[in-house]
């Protein structure tokens, strides 16, 4: 299964400046696997020692936030894009 994946700025040093990239699998947890297989380092951006996502990082797959579905286990439907957005803190 062929998903797109939209790279915020500060991931694209791992995707050679990419802003989109495709990725294959039938979860959020293979689809960022398959991320790191093609940019290596990636998947440590995402997720954190434990192998959760990190904090501060949203992930949505089409236009629902993971963490409001089943986590790395969220299906990813052929064709489906997946957004990696760093939250934004401040002031």
């Amino acid at each position: 299964m062929s998903v797109s994946v939209r790279i915020p700025t500060i991931l694209r040093t791992y995707t050679g400046g990419e802003s989109e990239v495709t990725a294959s699998g039938a979860s959020l947890g293979e689809v960022i696997a398959d991320l790191d297989a093609s940019y290596a380092g990636i998947k440590g951006r995402i997720l954190d020692d434990s192998g959760e996502l990190r904090r501060f990082v949203n992930v949505y797959v089409g236009n629902e936030d993971v963490r409001f579905l089943d986590n790395l286990a969220t299906p990813t439907p052929d064709g489906t894009q997946i957004s990696v957005i760093p939250a934004v803190a401040g002031g």
